[in-house]
């Protein structure tokens, strides 16, 4: 099982990015989730959450363990 770590918004704009979702009120800054799937784009690597399903977060916002 992965985990990832969420930081909190480095930079705002990379939330918008390949129309991922808003993590601001949903994610805690220093918690840990459990990934449930990676989606790697050319530009961009989309990081789907077990709990939030249905969204899709930008992987700059993570350390991924």
């Amino acid at each position: 099982m992965k985990t990832a770590i969420y930081k909190g918004i480095p930079n705002p704009e990379a939330v918008k990015w390949g129309s991922n979702d808003n993590p601001v009120g949903l994610l805690e800054p220093g918690k840990k989730y459990v990934v449930e799937n990676i989606e790697v784009h050319s530009w961009h690597t989309k990081i789907f959450l077990q709990e939030f399903p249905g969204k899709k977060f930008n992987s700059v916002h993570f350390n991924l363990e």
